[in-house]
């Protein structure tokens, strides 16, 4: 296949378009660099830079060769500094690109979209949870794509892969808890302050499996609009995590507090993901939310 993977030389999307390649696809990666870096773009893919919210810059990339497109770009700090530029980005590439797609004749599209869609849901959450009320511009933005792609989908010949990621972690992470302790315990062994309260609980999923778990449900799914949530059955805590990478590091800090529920303003506390429906579709994933942090921490402190 013809794949064409915007945001690529990301965390996920450069891990995508290694896999890709491996299985024998052709790949073409579409990313400003604002959030990836070149060097993390395989060998073996063709790599161009461009700024997706202008749909002149996208026409002559998007061809009906293509058999499928990967849209993984975005602004996806929960916390951006600007969240009205942030939820119009978003929402503007998203647009661009599914008119372009649908004007070439691209059959199927996949969408990285996230679980702060659900806000502040009861756990495990599923699919069909409703109403979704997101608490951050991060959340809208992509709730709002979602509804894009899904009109498209259903007024158009045009198959949709929607994922609501839980924590993904591994190589290449950056901006995230597990980097971010990691620099924090490098700087100083002896203490380290932790955003909120410590008892955040979320699912962590490690990137590989991520990848596993998007290939089988583009191969699998047949649904006009395939929303399913990537995640694991477990939840580790902020201070688990701390716990974690402190044992890796062989060091044993005292911990300090920002204080209160959650570590910033659109943060949610707690999230799992309800992923029955993944599993009906034939898959479930190899490592639990403590183990996905231990490998990403042993693999980070490789290569930080």
């Amino acid at each position: 296949m013809e794949i064409l993977i915007t945001g690529g030389a990301g965390f996920v999307g450069s891990h995508l378009a290694e896999r890709l390649l491996q299985d024998g696809h052709e790949v073409t990666i579409v990313d400003d660099l604002s959030n990836g870096r070149q060097r993390w773009c395989p060998t073996g893919a063709a790599f161009v830079t461009r700024d997706l919210t202008t749909q002149s810059a996208i026409d002559d990339v998007i061809t009906p060769d293509i058999d499928l497109v990967f849209h993984l770009a975005s602004r996806k700090a929960v916390n951006d500094d600007n969240p009205r530029d942030q939820f119009r980005e978003n929402t503007e590439m998203t647009y661009e690109l599914v008119e372009s797609i649908l004007e070439a004749g691209v059959p199927e599209f996949a969408f990285t979209s996230t679980s702060t869609v659900y806000g502040e849901a009861p756990r495990p959450t599923p699919e069909d949870f409703a109403p979704l009320e997101p608490i951050s511009s991060y959340g809208a933005s992509k709730l709002a794509c979602e509804g894009i792609l899904s009109t498209a989908a259903h007024s158009h010949e045009l198959t949709v892969y929607n994922f609501r990621f839980a924590n993904i972690v591994g190589p290449r992470l950056r901006g995230a808890v597990i980097p971010d302790f990691i620099e924090k315990l490098r700087d100083d062994p002896e203490s380290m302050t932790i955003l909120g309260n410590g008892l955040q609980e979320k699912s962590y999923m490690h990137i590989d499996d991520c990848i596993d778990a998007m290939l089988h449900v583009c191969e699998h799914a047949n649904e006009p609009m395939a929303t399913y949530n990537l995640g694991t059955r477990t939840t580790t805590s902020v201070d688990r995590i701390a716990d974690i990478v402190a044992d890796e590091m062989g060091v044993d800090p005292d911990y300090e507090y920002t204080g209160g529920d959650r570590g910033w303003t659109g943060d949610v506390p707690k999230m799992r993901l309800s992923i029955e429906k993944l599993k009906s579709l034939g898959w479930t994933p190899s490592l639990e939310s403590d183990q996905a942090v231990r490998s990403s921490t042993r693999e980070l402190l490789d290569e930080l």
